[in-house]
């Protein structure tokens, strides 16, 4: 089997590019936001932080939060007929 080269953010130029507006210091509201068990939120990646970002696949996907795991999220996603838990930090979150 080949065996891949680059990480995740390899090809992504303008699928992790901010909007010229929204360039600059990352809102501290949205680094320390909160969600509860059971919340609805949005997958929307934060460029400048990689700490706990997600696969670019599941950019704009929509689950469910099921838990903490240190400052991250554990999120339940359906991902065809597969349902798959992600854990994402919540700068990269929305709610939905």
């Amino acid at each position: 089997m080949a065996q891949r080269i680059g990480g995740f953010r390899r090809k992504t130029r303008y699928k992790l590019k901010k909007n010229v507006r929204e360039r600059g210091k990352v809102s501290i509201r949205n680094y320390f936001q909160k969600f509860n068990i059971g919340d609805s939120v949005t997958f929307v990646p934060e460029p400048a932080i990689q700490k706990g970002m997600f696969f670019p696949r599941f950019q704009g996907k929509t689950g469910i939060v099921m838990g903490t795991q240190g400052a991250c999220y554990k999120v339940h996603i359906t991902d065809g007929s597969l349902v798959k838990e992600i854990l994402v930090h919540p700068v990269h979150l929305r709610r939905k």
